[in-house]
């Protein structure tokens, strides 16, 4: 049987199985699929599901302890005839080697770790021209440059030179793709290229794959477990769920008429801005968390001396800035001086109780902020007041015993829970420390106060005496989630705390994190750059751009009627799971949504930055705009 003219890759019945000391684990159970010539296939699953591995299967990657069974059949167009079952060439044989870079490229979930640090960019996607082609040097520069020009670098001849560690992350993503292409591929193999970028620059490397792959006429498979992704970018989808197909069919029928359970739990997933109030999330599989096992425990010190007594406004920034000064002449080079302000006169109050998300694309002075808020770096301007229960802190000048009270009373979940957990503690060391540094209870209090934190986060007592390596991503943020609690904090700072996780995974946190929220009385402040994911979360949202807040207000305010253009592209900018609301990429700027020459002149500052000021619209809602520009004409 040979594959239909019409599919330039067909995989059938194909199993993949890896030999492990334990025995043979099964990856992979019988998948079929197909990618047309032309066309978007996207391949949907959680974490674990063998998504990975069968394009690994199907790049002629797999590891020395895997086994591949079935057919995996390549009609590359320009060798007529037959199509290549690449399940039977060797591994290293001069044939794949052949097709792989050549006539299919891939673009990896991480560029930081995909790219060598040590080589520039250039020298990188030209190593490929080398390998596949006999251009000379020169030639090499210049089919590179045009490359890089075509993925959307400015200067792609400074481009050619630069090292990753100099590129943001959605440069570097352009930079692998740009590498994934220089041979013009028939088939090109994108596994999860937007995962924890913006919003605004997933939507831009969205636009640029649709683009090239409509210019240059290329074949692609999307892996992803992103619905909304899928539903803008897709042709067809396949629906994986441990190895097995679960449902394949065209996007149409995918989102209009989903069949199988599992995907229509992936749809009731997903944060979108039409969930009705108090609705909840629907996680695939729930878990049994509650933080009112903890109130007698670590309730926040406002609960232990009594609501009634404690201020109403928890935190006061009141124009704080910070600004970084670097070398532009490297690390052994007298070289001039360059300043970046990195916050710039940001000021804000959260109440006691509440969510604040505070939203904004990388590099926006976020995490930043959060920094000063936790007292790991200091600002050089204005003031960060915490109105404790039992005494205000300010945390830019405090010390001794301050400091100490001010350590228990803010906490943060940070980002990756991979990073900042400690692989060489169990989970019962890592959840016990904080309260051992403090001295908090004896030794039996701390184990049962431990207890209870596994049981609101959802594990149980079988997880104490393991390691993080031993625990999925969702568990690890748990437990991260967890540590934060510990001592009971009165503000839990949660930095991208689901950014890099699925769908699923992602909703069990977010819920979780709500419930924690409702039973502690716990006041938070949610930082992402995902807006349906804050308007799940938060009260109120602040939306950062270039160091300032640009606009604040309730959420419900916010998301009915965004004043700041900085806010309304990043609303236009996310993808949502339904074929009646696509991205509108005609919209989207190349540059980003910070960029300040497409904002209307009353709200773009004057050539220092400045001449701006916050302006009331009402209802807590409030916007920076030109300082003589009248409100009503700000909400036109």
């Amino acid at each position: 049987m040979t594959a239909p003219a019409s599919d330039l890759l067909r995989v059938e019945n194909l199993r993949i199985s890896f030999r492990v000391p334990s025995g043979t684990i099964l990856a992979v159970k019988d998948a079929s699929l197909r990618v047309a010539p032309g066309k978007v296939t996207a391949l949907v699953g959680e974490s674990g599901s063998g998504k990975s591995v069968i394009s690994q299967a199907i790049m002629g990657i797999l590891p020395s302890i895997a086994r591949a069974e079935g057919r995996i059949l390549f009609s590359d167009p320009e060798r007529p005839g037959s199509p290549i079952d690449i399940v039977r060439l060797p591994l290293d044989g001069r044939e794949i080697r052949h097709l792989r870079g050549r006539r299919m490229g891939k673009i990896f979930q991480e560029p930081m770790t995909s790219l060598s640090p040590l080589h520039t960019i250039g020298d990188q996607i030209s190593e490929v021209l080398a390998i596949h082609t006999a251009d000379d040097a020169a030639e090499r520069r210049r089919k590179t440059e045009e490359m890089l020009g075509l993925v959307g670098f400015q200067d792609p001849a400074r481009a050619f030179d630069m090292y990753p560690f100099e590129l943001s992350g959605g440069m570097r993503q352009r930079a692998m793709i740009a590498m994934a292409l220089i041979c013009r591929p028939a088939l090109l193999i994108a596994d999860e290229p937007t995962t924890a970028l913006d919003v605004t620059i997933q939507a831009q490397i969205l636009k640029l794959l649709r683009d090239l792959q409509q210019k240059l006429g290329m074949a692609m498979l999307l892996i992803t477990h992103d619905l909304g992704v899928v539903a803008n970018v897709a042709d067809e989808v396949v629906v994986i769920y441990r190895g097995e197909i679960m449902e394949a069919g065209t996007v149409e029928a995918i989102f209009r008429d989903p069949r199988h359970p599992y995907l229509k739990g992936l749809l009731k997933a997903v944060p979108h801005f039409d969930m009705e109030p108090g609705e909840r999330l629907k996680p695939l599989r729930s878990i049994p968390a509650s933080g009112a096992t903890l109130m007698d425990h670590i309730a926040p010190a406002a609960s232990r001396s009594g609501k009634a007594d404690a201020p109403d406004v928890l935190l006061s920034v009141r124009h704080v800035s910070k600004t970084f000064t670097t070398r532009k002449g490297g690390l052994f080079k007298a070289g001039e001086r360059k300043r970046h302000r990195a916050v710039s006169d940001v000021s804000f109050t959260v109440r006691r109780g509440e969510c604040l998300g505070l939203v904004g694309e990388s590099g926006c002075g976020k995490t930043t902020l959060s920094k000063i808020l936790m007292r790991a770096i200091t600002p050089d301007e204005g003031s960060v007041i915490l109105h404790s229960a039992d005494g205000d802190i300010d945390i830019g000048r405090a010390s001794g015993s301050d400091l100490r009270r001010l350590r228990t009373r803010v906490q943060m979940v940070f980002q990756d829970p991979v990073s900042s957990l400690s692989p060489r503690m169990t989970v019962q060391n890592i959840l016990m420390e904080p309260l051992e540094i403090n001295g908090r209870g004896t030794a039996k209090t701390r184990l049962e106060t431990v207890r209870r934190l596994l049981t609101a986060i959802g594990l149980d007592e079988t997880a104490l005496n393991r390691y993080p390596h031993a625990f999925s991503g969702g568990q690890r943020q748990r437990i991260g989630i967890a540590r934060a609690l510990a001592l009971g904090p009165e503000l839990m700072i949660c930095d991208e705390p689901v950014s890099a996780l699925d769908v699923s995974v992602q909703a069990q946190i977010l819920n979780l994190l709500k419930d924690l929220q409702k039973d502690l009385g716990l006041t938070t402040i949610f930082i992402s750059h995902n807006l349906a994911v804050v308007d799940y979360m938060a009260d109120r949202i602040a939306v950062m751009c270039n160091g300032r807040i640009v606009e604040i207000a309730p959420r419900e305010v916010l998301m009915r009627s965004p004043a700041h253009p900085y806010t309304r592209s990043l609303l236009a900018a996310v993808p949502f799971p339904d074929l009646e609301r696509p991205l509108d990429f005609d919209r989207i700027s190349a540059n980003g949504a910070s960029d300040t020459a497409r904002w209307p002149d009353a709200f773009r500052p004057d050539g220092d930055g400045e001449g701006l000021a916050a302006a009331d619209l009402g209802n807590g809602h409030l916007v920076l705009a030109r300082s003589d520009v009248k409100a009503a004409e700000l909400v036109s």
